[in-house]
């Protein structure tokens, strides 16, 4: 993070959107609504209408999709202003907040204010919903007290408005660009629990469609919010302006073409799980769904109208453009989340299949007993890893091109690490071992041991960091921070300094096992998609920082000794190994319930697959750690012949003047006389040499005849005789032989 060392500037005078901006926008948060709550009136759209349960009456009706859509739509306008403050314009070089920083984080505190009040009314709407009952007979806090945690669409808002609170505080409390980072990472936090709840959490095939939902909703909300805050530049007077839109502009226009291919493909992803081709027509979920495809389409041409005529003359100053396709363009958008709201309330048509016990809980079937082949074969992909496992790979290979194209050599075993690496993360998430881990513990295990160690070991072998830093230009000076200065901020935070700590490290490797399996965590977790993705990315974090520091290439926070890396090795090796062996010799099967109501055919015992399991982590989990312990003796062997190149190359500069007063010591010691230095190059000693000369050689008379004779120390005047046979004897030869550099094997 970044850390201020002096006081902050005084706040400006203008903390709150422009009333031009300021219109438009509440003329589309009240679109959205409108639009809500009019097309969920007129399709009659009711999820639980299906369940039988009576209806909870108008307000409740229209009035849950009509809040719904004001309270997203804040919420993406809160994304969007921290997305500003954050990364959009530059802070201060003291780190903390500019004026467009400042004016960003104000204008989030205001939206997120309504995000919280909203999250909490829908609460009890939801609740209402739920069972059917007018939102006044829910109203009672002991009754929503113990039919919150029963209900998911109730615990989602409770958990956005947590979150929306959180953020709430800290937009009040926050003026250093370090936390606005750590807020906007917060804020995105906040449309994944309704986005994991909705009707595309279950049914057939909801692994993709929650996957795809989450990336759409992420996607939407940086588009929506960060054109919103853009405007929000633009329509701004003052002397950051200009610098401000030079910044943003071309960052956001970046951001914005990325955004609008992820929403078009993980649209037409969701749709295609939802419902099929031939029921586009003539259904009203088809009919929303063609709606939704025609305004994604309407939003990309103003996209690409934006980058034709807009962006340029927008980050020199004139925002005349930028302002007349923005505004209609940030109408467009908010209407369509009332769009979307409506869709997520209406139902997909009924195309006649049941799923099967094992598709309604996992998402899809399995055709038999995972075999060798099934599990290298049998591919499901996964649009979160699957998708994260490619783009690091292309993303890599393109940051090796760059260095190669500008003649920097970049080491080919580091390339390989990596890419092997993003292969692994591939084949555990989408391969048959991802497709069968949801439903045994053997295989879940396999997975676990393959993204909580040997992903890890490969990606820090790459050097991710390193090379993103050599690839990535400098801001320079005067430049606004980019992307290296964000990367060298994250790797050098309080944060990062902390979970690298060896006990932190090594407690999160270890301790996380333990805790997670050996407490109601997993079996709670089981029949939860998006706790299995939790999970993954749990393995990968916490591998990562435990051997960031012990075989990573990058720089680390701290920089631990070669002994003490090893020694971090082997001290998490008997708490692996007593893992496994308490999981094979456990007598109740974790997360029992659940896999026997998969009722698999080829898991008769979940106990027996669990004993299984246990034995994949006590054997497997010693390979990852051996290519550690491998990985740790070349780099050690590796740095003692570099420290001895620099040793070498030090003493051909100077002459190995260390090496000839160590050996003159040493002759010292061994004579017990004093050392005389030669002081000049006539007596042909070499720099460093010396003599016991006093005890062999007299000294002349002094004669004042001489002038300066008595300046020449004794050592140039003593005869050829006596130093011929000073050479001669053994007290001369060297105790330690010079090193020859050319004998060195790089």
């Amino acid at each position: 993070m970044a850390h201020a060392t002096v006081e902050p500037a005084a706040p400006p005078p203008q903390t709150r959107p422009p009333s031009g901006l300021a219109g438009v926008v509440g003329l589309g948060v009240a679109v959205a609504v409108m639009v809500a709550a009019s097309l969920t009136a007129l399709t009659d759209a009711r999820p639980v209408t299906s369940l039988g349960l009576p209806d909870p009456g108008v307000l409740t009706n229209v009035g849950l999709p009509a809040v719904r859509a004001g309270t997203e739509a804040l919420m993406v306008l809160t994304i969007g202003a921290l997305l500003l403050a954050a990364f959009l314009v530059s802070p201060q070089r003291a780190g903390y907040l500019d004026v467009g920083g400042y004016r960003a984080l104000r204008a989030a505190s205001w939206t997120a204010a309504g995000w919280a009040a909203g999250s909490i009314l829908l609460i009890p709407l939801n609740v209402a919903d739920a069972l059917g009952r007018p939102v006044g007979d829910v109203l009672d806090p002991g009754l929503l007290i113990d039919l919150i945690p029963r209900l998911s669409a109730a615990t989602a808002w409770s958990l956005t408005a947590l979150v929306a609170l959180l953020v709430l505080v800290g937009c009040r409390t926050v003026l250093t660009w370090g936390w606005s980072a750590v807020l906007f990472g917060l804020a995105l936090l906040g449309p994944l629990p309704v986005a994991l709840t909705g009707h595309s959490a279950g049914g057939g095939a909801h692994d993709i469609a929650s996957d795809s939902l989450v990336l759409h909703v992420l996607a939407a909300s940086l588009w929506v919010g960060g054109l919103v805050a853009l405007l929000g530049i633009a329509t701004t007077r003052g002397p950051d302006r200009s610098s401000a839109l030079a910044t943003a502009v071309p960052r956001f226009s970046r951001l914005a073409l990325a955004c609008w291919l992820v929403l078009a493909v993980t649209g037409v992803v969701n749709a295609l799980v939802r419902i099929p081709l031939t029921a586009l027509i003539g259904s009203e979920y088809g009919a929303l769904v063609m709606a939704k495809v025609a305004a994604l389409i309407v939003l990309g041409a103003l996209g690409a109208a934006h980058r034709r005529s807009s962006v340029g003359p927008a980050s020199q100053g004139d925002t005349r453009a930028l302002l007349r396709l923005g505004g209609v363009e940030v109408l467009l958008m908010l209407a369509t989340i009332g769009l979307a709201v409506a869709l997520g309330r209406s139902a997909p048509p009924d195309t006649g299949g049941v799923p099967s016990r094992t598709e309604a809980v996992i998402g899809y079937d399995l055709s038999g007993p995972p075999t060798l082949a099934g599990l290298a074969f049998d591919w499901r992909f996964d649009l979160v890893f699957g998708t994260a496992a490619i783009v690091l790979a292309i993303a890599y290979l393109l940051g090796v091109r760059r260095l190669r194209r500008r003649g920097d050599a970049w080491a080919t075993g580091r390339t390989l690490a990596w890419l092997v690496g993003c292969l692994a993360l591939l084949v555990a998430t989408s391969s048959g071992i991802g497709r069968y881990a949801p439903a045994m513990f053997s295989v879940h295990m396999g997975q676990h041991m393959i993204l909580g160690m040997l992903v890890p070991i490969l990606l820090v072998l790459g050097g991710p960091v390193t090379l993103a830093l050599r690839v990535l230009p400098p801001s320079g000076r005067a430049g606004p921070p980019g992307p290296r200065e964000w990367l060298l901020a994250a790797v050098h935070s309080p944060i990062a300094r902390w979970l690298t700590h060896p006990l932190v490290a090594l407690a999160l490797f270890v301790g996380s096992y333990y805790v997670l399996y050996f407490s109601g965590l997993f079996p709670a977790a089981l029949p939860q998609h998006w706790a299995h993705k939790l999970m993954n990315l749990h393995f990968l974090l916490v591998g990562a920082l435990f051997f960031w520091p012990i075989v990573g290439i990058d720089p680390a926070p701290r920089r631990l000794p070669p002994p003490a890396r090893m020694g971090l090795v082997f001290a998490s090796v008997p708490f692996h190994a007593f893992f496994g062996v308490a999981v094979m010799s456990a007598n109740t099967a974790l997360g029992g319930e659940y896999y026997q109501s998969l009722a698999l055919p080829w898991v008769p015992d979940p106990l027996h697959d669990q004993h299984l399991g246990g034995g994949l982590a006590w054997a497997a989990g010693e390979v990852p750690l051996l290519l550690v312990v491998i990985a740790l003796l070349v780099q050690w062997s590796r740095q003692d012949e570099r420290s001895a190149r620099r040793d070498d190359r030090r003493a051909d500069a100077d002459g190995d003047s260390d090496l000839e007063a160590y050996n003159a010591m040493l002759r010292r010691l061994a004579t017990n006389g004093p050392p005389l230095v030669a002081q000049s190059d006539e007596s042909g000693y070499g720099s460093g040499h010396t003599e016991d000369v006093a005890r062999t050689t007299p000294t002349p008379p002094h004669d004042p005849s001489d002038g300066d004779s008595s300046a020449v120390s004794t050592a140039q005047r003593h005869d050829q005789s006596t130093v011929d046979g000073l050479r001669g004897t053994r007290n001369d030869r060297p105790l330690v032989a010079r090193r020859d550099p050319d004998r060195d094997v790089e």
